[in-house]
């Protein structure tokens, strides 16, 4: 028994391997799915080395036994086979989720990651082989080369041609283990305990990956069993505080930063998205909780970011110190001209009225650390308009409107970052974008 499960569509592949004996002339094969949610279209019986031995002459499907099918297979010869059945059920999911532990010192990670599979399809699967599709089958695409038209037609096909190609595009897909694997076996467990961890094989297929839980599990109808998926010990880390209110809101955010690679302990395959509990470990050895969060998928070589929220030991605000204009234009009726005005006075008509200026405001950013250890903060600030961003900081830009600096703040030490504003506005304003300047 293999499942191959794709929650991304609700697609389960089952394959069953069985030995039968068969006579010389017409055997009939029985096979019901009552009470379960199989697709009774996506039934398929093969023979494996003794195909061109044995041939289904027909499929009956009787009408007082609307969950049951009949195969009428021919023998040549009286012969032993190992004939598999394979369909598409649904109901059956897996979920993710991760441990990850810190040291003390914040620079080193555990991270144990756990694969959930829960079985609601009506049916027990027993010594089953499990596989996990992790990320996206593009099966639009796939439908769209097996009928060899173009992707935005695959919804003009006809329900039972798109049915078939879609199976048959999902079979392609989600392609079987080597029988090496199906032998392989570790017992069976019910339940939630596992005498020993379980171990993973990846497959990279393209834009998904295909883990293969190593041994066999048996799968009750209305359970859920828990499996490990991996483990990384010490995987070398970062701690650092960033400010970017898109991604975290308008605070400053702790964050443990660690690459998905071989460095890492890690980069074998993707990390599939779930839930992750964090904690770390305290001067005694026991553990301090820190947060829980949801991660996104992060592919081989990408950053696995475990966000921890705001450190009240870290105080972090920005103060506008001074607010002034200056580059004003005036607009004079009479002659519709524009005159600049300048530090000394002149006389202006009484309809004159501004029409472009600059706005200078000085800010302080400032950072206080009231931990027992250094600090790097990241900042991102986004501008809106014609804005020169003017300061001594080793500022760059992190796109056209968004500015970005950083600073390293001892333990018990605080950091006062000034920066300078100036925002172009109507007649003076030209472009919508963010100069930086020192």
């Amino acid at each position: 028994m293999e499942l191959t499960i794709y929650n991304s569509e609700d697609l389960t592949l089952v394959r069953e391997r069985r030995s039968v004996g068969f006579r010389k002339g017409v055997n009939p094969l029985q096979f019901s799915w009552s009470g379960t949610l199989i697709d009774p279209t996506s039934v398929e019986l093969s023979f494996g080395d003794a195909e061109g031995k044995l041939r289904v002459l027909d499929t009956t499907f009787p009408h007082d036994k609307p969950q049951m099918l009949y195969w009428n297979v021919a023998a040549d010869e009286a012969v032993s086979a190992t004939v598999e059945i394979s369909y598409f059920t649904s109901g059956i999911h897996w979920s993710a989720d991760y441990v990850a532990i810190a040291d003390r010192e914040e620079s080193n990670l555990d991270l144990d990651g756990f694969v959930k599979i829960d079985n609601r399809s009506g049916e027990e699967y027993q010594q089953a082989s499990v596989r996990l599709v992790v990320g996206e089958i593009n099966l639009v695409q796939k439908i769209a080369e097996l009928a060899r038209i173009a992707p935005q037609q695959v919804n003009e096909l006809k329900e039972e041609e798109f049915r078939q190609l879609r199976h048959r595009a999902a079979r392609k897909a989600m392609a079987p283990a080597p029988m090496a694997m199906m032998e392989l076996s570790a017992g069976d467990g019910v339940g939630m305990a596992q005498s020993q961890p379980k171990e993973v094989a990846k497959e990279g297929l393209g834009e998904y990956f295909i883990y293969t839980i190593e041994g066999r599990e048996t799968i009750p109808d209305g359970w859920s069993k828990r499996l490990r998926s991996f483990q990384a010990k010490a995987a070398p880390m970062e701690t650092v505080y960033r400010y970017r209110q898109p991604q975290y809101g308008d605070r400053l955010t702790r964050l443990y930063l660690l690459d998905n690679a071989k460095e890492s302990n890690l980069g074998e395959t993707p990390i599939p998205n779930g839930k992750v509990s964090i904690l770390r470990r305290d001067d005694a050895g026991g553990l301090i909780y820190l947060a829980e969060q949801q991660i996104k998928y992060v592919p081989i070589g990408d950053e696995l970011e475990l966000e921890l929220g705001e450190n009240p030991e870290v105080i972090f605000e920005l103060v506008p110190k001074r607010v002034y204009r200056d580059n004003i234009w005036m607009r004079m009726h009479k002659a519709n001209i524009y005159k600049r005005v300048d530090d000394g006075h002149i006389q202006v008509d009484h309809r004159a009225r501004v029409e472009g200026w600059d706005e200078h405001t000085l800010y302080e950013q400032r950072i206080r650390n009231y931990t027992d250890k250094p600090i790097r903060v990241e900042i991102r600030r986004a501008f809106d308009g014609d804005v020169t961003f003017k300061s001594d900081l080793k500022a760059k830009a992190h796109d056209y409107r968004t500015v970005e600096f950083e600073a390293e703040v001892d333990a018990g030490e605080r950091a006062a970052l000034e920066y300078q504003l100036i925002v172009a506005n109507g007649y003076n304003a030209k472009q919508n974008r963010v100069e930086i300047v020192r």
